[in-house]
C-alpha cells in the first residue's frame, strides 16, 4: 500500500501578524465564540475528564543529576496543551508551552510557545505556527467578551495590575468591548515596565487624558469602573494583591487573569461571581485537591473552595456561556459587583490559530515543509 506525501505550513511571527494575528477585535469575535462552544460542550481537552488544562512538567528544587533543569523560581514549566474544538472551527491542536523566569536574563521572553494544527481525523499536521503573540491576543480577548457583557456601559475609568505583555493585550481588548474608557490606573513591580507601558499607551490609545501609576492595591481598585489583574503570581495567596470590598467603586468588574485574592464574606455576599467555563475550575478540583487556591492562582479555584466550605452555593458560579446564551442574567444592576476568572485554555489557542491559518492560506503566506515523500515505515 503507498501513502500520500504530507506537507504542512510553517507561520513565523511576521507570517502571524500579516495573517491577521493582532486583529483583537476578530479576536473578540473568535472568543465570543468560543465560549458559546465550551458552554454547548463542543470541545475536548486533555485528560479523562475532556477538561485538563494540559500536561505539565514541573522540575525540582534540587537534583543528583547534574543536567536536569532545576526550579528556578515563578512559572518554571515545559507544557503541552491539546484540544479538539468544535463549532465553527472543528479542529485539532495543541500549545506548547516553555517558561523560565530566567529567560529574561538573555533576553528572551518569560515564556515562548508555538502552536500545532492538526487534521482532526488523521492526526496529520496542518500547521505549525509562532504562538507568543497568538497566545498573548487570545488571553486578553476572553475579558474583552467578559467586559462586553459584564462592564456598565458607560465606564471610564480602567485599573490594571501587571504593566506586561498581557496587561498590553488585556487593554487592547477593554477599549475594544468599552469605548468610553477614558482614565488608566496601573501598577507594577517596577519604574522600567511602568514607563514602556505608559509610553505604548500614550502612543496606541489616546484617548486615554490621564494615566496614572500607583504604588497600592487600593489606590489602583479605588473608583475604577473595569479592573484587570494580569500580574504574575506563585503558589502562596498571602502573596497575592489583595482586593478590600470597601475599596471597590459601585458598578465594578474584576477580571481575573491571574492571581489576586478577596474576603470570602465580600464575595459571597456582595459580588456576582462568573467564570469562563465551569467545567475547568471543576477539573481543577480533581487536579489540585482542596485547597485548590494557591495549587492554581486563579480566583475561580477560590470560587470552587468556598463552596466546598458551605460559604457559598456552587450554582452561585455563573458561566459566562449561560449568559451569552441568556439563560442566566449577567450585570442586572449598575451597583452590582461582578468578578469574571479567566482560567485560559488550549481551546482558544486552537480557535484563533485557526482564524489565523485561514487567513494564511488565502493571502499564501508562510513556508511548506513537507513531513514526507512517502514513509518508508507505517
Amino acid at each position: 500500500m503507498e501513502y500520500p506525501g504530507i506537507e504542512f505550513l510553517y507561520l513565523n511571527e511576521e507570517d502571524m501578524i500579516r495573517a491577521g494575528v493582532k486583529d483583537m477585535k476578530g479576536c473578540i469575535e473568535a472568543m465570543e465564540e468560543v465560549v458559546k462552544c465550551l458552554n454547548a460542550g463542543d470541545y475536548c481537552m486533555g485528560g479523562e475528564n475532556h477538561n485538563s488544562h494540559g500536561c505539565q512538567v514541573s522540575f525540582p528544587k534540587t537534583s543528583p543529576f547534574p543536567n536536569m533543569p532545576k526550579d528556578e523560581g515563578d512559572d518554571r514549566r515545559f507544557m503541552a496543551m491539546p484540544a479538539y474544538l468544535g463549532g465553527p472551527f472543528d479542529l485539532m491542536g495543541m500549545k506548547w508551552y516553555g517558561s523560565n523566569m530566567a529567560n529574561k536574563a538573555l533576553g528572551l521572553p518569560r515564556s515562548i510557545l508555538v502552536v500545532m494544527l492538526n487534521d482532526k481525523n488523521t492526526g496529520a499536521p496542518l500547521c505549525l505556527m509562532s504562538a507568543n503573540l497568538l497566545s498573548a491576543m487570545r488571553t486578553g480577548a476572553i475579558p474583552g467578551v467578559g467586559a462586553k457583557y459584564l462592564a456598565n456601559p458607560d465606564s471610564e475609568v480602567c485599573a490594571i495590575c501587571g504593566p506586561g505583555v498581557m496587561g498590553r493585550t488585556t487593554l487592547a481588548a477593554l477599549t475594544a468591548a468599552c469605548p468610553n474608557l477614558r482614565r488608566l490606573k496601573v501598577k507594577g513591580r517596577g519604574r522600567a515596565s511602568l514607563d514602556r507601558f505608559t509610553a505604548h499607551v500614550r502612543e496606541t490609545y489616546p484617548q486615554f487624558a490621564e494615566i496614572e501609576a500607583v504604588d497600592t492595591v487600593e489606590e489602583l481598585v479605588k473608583d475604577a469602573d473595569v479592573i484587570a489583574f494580569t500580574n504574575t503570581g506563585g503558589t502562596d495567596p498571602s502573596t497575592y494583591p489583595f482586593v478590600k470590598g470597601e475599596w471597590l467603586k459601585p458598578g465594578a468588574l474584576i477580571l481575573g487573569l491571574s492571581a489576586f485574592d478577596m474576603e470570602d464574606e465580600f464575595l459571597a455576599r456582595k459580588c456576582r461571581l462568573v467564570v469562563d467555563n465551569m467545567r475547568l475550575y471543576e477539573a481543577w478540583e480533581e487536579e489540585f485537591p482542596y485547597p485548590s487556591f494557591g495549587a492554581n492562582n486563579i480566583i475561580g479555584s477560590k470560587f470552587t473552595d468556598m463552596a466546598h466550605d458551605g460559604k457559598l452555593d456552587k450554582r452561585e458560579i455563573y458561566d459566562l456561556g449561560d449568559i451569552i446564551y441568556g439563560r442566566r442574567p449577567g450585570r442586572e444592576s449598575p451597583e452590582q459587583i461582578l468578578v469574571m476568572s479567566v482560567g485560559g485554555m488550549p481551546v482558544e489557542d486552537v480557535a484563533w490559530g485557526k482564524v489565523c491559518y485561514d487567513n494564511a492560506v488565502r493571502l499564501g503566506l508562510g513556508t511548506k515543509l513537507k513531513l514526507w515523500d512517502r514513509p518508508d515505515m507505517c
